[in-house]
């Protein structure tokens, strides 16, 4: 198993203190290589409980880039059991090292993740201490059965239908904010990348079971004031409120990041996901319709630059109208 060899070679510090340093950079490599290939989060740290490692995965879990905590403890409040006071891991007792617990992970965007955490000691030779290792991934991930409860075709495109009309009244409404008062106003239109393979292969009721799983993954990436809402078969939409594009975009980077964080299994096989999103942020010209279709044309610009993508596009030319319902959803 990958885990058993990655942390015998951590803990063979007799190897690091008596090998070449050509020897240890090569090992250093090799480490890091295999923890970017891991698809949960982990993160090491030192005895003096400083983080040493922090792989790609956690960084789309939790919201923490690894510049963030590199060479400094984790924060004392970024998780916590649900039954006990906010704690990191070295300081909560009931926390049992090599056992799989849930716990409530602070993000770093303020709210708060369930997650399945696991934290296990790294010690020498001699079986002394020197380090810890925590390995976790969000808590859907548990919960995921191979059958859930999903809807029939029939239900599943009232529920789409239903989800467009309440998403087209909410943007309506804030399109008028928008006008009348200047309210910031930007949509995200998402669409799960391997939604159409899955569907043909696996079919409808693994689709919609994955699409549940990813619905509830982006509602911890958004903030309260954001609203997300199914608009079509395989796709999103997300109303924002960020100010400028920019920040749109840094925004959408961080909802895509955390979208790779949903780890759906079907049948026990788990299909990685990746999601392409298209950005279109309001302006004083223009339509609610030409708002639709640029965030459109955008996400389609994503899936076809191969998926798992951020694009944000030029307004486009030519598109009129006051409807929310002009760009066609699939």
């Amino acid at each position: 198993m990958l885990w058993h060899e990655v942390t015998s070679a951590v803990a063979d510090r007799n190897f690091m203190q008596t090998g070449t340093t050509h020897e240890k950079t090569a090992l250093s490599e090799l480490l890091g290589a295999a923890l970017n290939t891991l698809e949960e989060g982990v993160a090491v740290l030192d005895e003096e409980s400083r983080v040493v490692a922090w792989n790609p995965a956690a960084a789309a879990i939790s919201g923490y880039r690894s510049a963030d905590l590199l060479a400094r403890e984790l924060p004392d409040d970024f998780y916590a059991l649900d039954t006990h006071p906010p704690g990191n891991g070295m300081q909560v007792d009931e926390l049992v090292l090599g056992g799989l617990v849930q716990v409530k992970l602070l993000h770093g965007q303020g709210h708060l993740l369930p997650v399945m955490l696991r934290q296990s000691p790294l010690r020498d030779a001699l079986g002394r201490r020197f380090g810890t290792l925590l390995r976790f991934h969000p808590a859907e991930e548990v919960d995921a059965l191979p059958h859930g409860t999903v809807k029939n075709d029939s239900d599943f495109d009232k529920h789409v239908e239903q989800s467009q009309a309440e998403m087209a009244a909410r943007l309506n409404e804030a399109w008028q904010e928008w006008v009348t008062g200047e309210v910031p106003f930007g949509v995200l239109w998402i669409t799960v990348d391997q939604a159409t393979v899955l569907r043909k292969t696996h079919g409808h009721d693994a689709s919609e079971a994955m699409l549940a799983i990813v619905e509830r993954t982006l509602v911890h990436a958004l903030r309260p004031t954001e609203i997300l809402g199914q608009w079509g078969t395989n796709e999103f939409l997300v109303l924002c409120h960020e100010r400028t594009p920019e920040m749109l975009l840094q925004h959408a980077r961080h909802v895509r990041e955390l979208a790779q964080g949903a780890d759906f299994r079907w049948w026990g096989d788990r299909v990685p996901l990746t999601v392409s999103i298209g950005m279109a942020q309001a302006k004083s010209e223009g339509k609610l319709a030409g708002l639709l279709c640029q965030a459109q044309r955008s996400m389609q610009a994503a899936m076809q630059a191969g998926g798992n993508q951020v694009v944000l596009e030029g307004v486009g030319s030519g598109i009129t109208g006051d409807g929310v319902r002009e760009c066609s959803q699939s």
